[in-house]
């Protein structure tokens, strides 16, 4: 397991609620399973998501990616630093595969914060979600 840096108690409830006001505005017609997710950039900007879905499921896109893709859409691709994520479970929200590989491509440094719906939380980093990456490193 990689070893995390430390987060403060007040940044790491900052984040949770950033991520649960994401949440609030989740489109989940379908699983009823909402989602949100907040980043904070290398520039300290934060940036919240929610999932979407779409009738056709494929379509569907995650909290996680959604507030990933407003960073980079608002041209702030520095790397990402924390990434929380939250849902209505007892369990520890995780990121699925998809998002975990575009975690890498924008934090291979992050910092994942996982919560509940108690806001209990673990903290893991990029690595640990997706440990042996492919990466732009082997592009070049």
């Amino acid at each position: 397991m990689t070893v995390t840096k430390a987060i403060s108690d007040e940044q790491i409830k900052y984040m949770i609620d950033l991520a649960e006001q994401g949440k609030d505005n989740a489109y989940v017609p379908y699983s009823k399973y909402p989602v949100g997710a907040s980043i904070m950039t290398g520039d300290g900007e934060y940036f919240n998501g929610c999932n979407v879905e779409n009738a056709s499921f494929g379509l569907t896109n995650c909290a996680e990616r959604t507030a990933i893709f407003k960073a980079v859409s608002e041209s702030k691709k520095t790397n990402i630093k924390l990434l929380a994520v939250i849902a209505d479970s007892e369990n520890f929200a995780s990121p699925c595969g998809a998002c975990r590989q575009v975690i890498m491509e924008f934090g291979q440094d992050a910092q994942i914060i996982l919560a509940n719906k108690s806001k209990e939380y673990r903290i893991v980093s990029s690595e640990d979600l997706l440990p042996g990456a492919f990466t732009k490193n082997e592009l070049e």
